[in-house]
């Protein structure tokens, strides 16, 4: 990813309804290309505007890994609102995905 492309960001129409993500990914991979495609699908469908989503890519700076204790990559971090959730892989599977973000519940609440 270029270092224009490295963040993807959604302004939230209210500061309470924002999430958060981080996106850690390790150089362009094709890996790490459909993560972000599949998020930023996933999101839109979703959460609508009320997002931001921040790729971290360790190729150019590993020591950056250490702050949410990534072991692998791609791995998703929601970081707001919390609890903090991981989510390991390139997030084609859009029911594990939401589930993991709790966002089947934000559905129903």
């Amino acid at each position: 990813m270029r270092p224009q492309d490295a963040q993807a960001e959604r302004e939230p129409d209210d500061s309470n309804g924002r999430w958060v993500l981080k996106l850690y990914v390790a150089g362009q991979t094709a890996r790490s290309i459909a993560a972000l495609e599949n998020l930023k699908a996933i999101c839109e469908n979703h959460l609508g505007g009320k997002y931001t989503i921040e790729v971290i890519d360790l190729a150019q700076n590993p020591r950056l890994a250490r702050t949410d204790q990534i072991v692998a990559v791609p791995t998703l971090v929601l970081k707001l609102p919390e609890p903090m959730r991981k989510i390991v892989g390139d997030l084609s599977n859009q029911q594990r995905v939401i589930v993991g973000l709790r966002l089947d519940q934000k559905l129903t609440t």
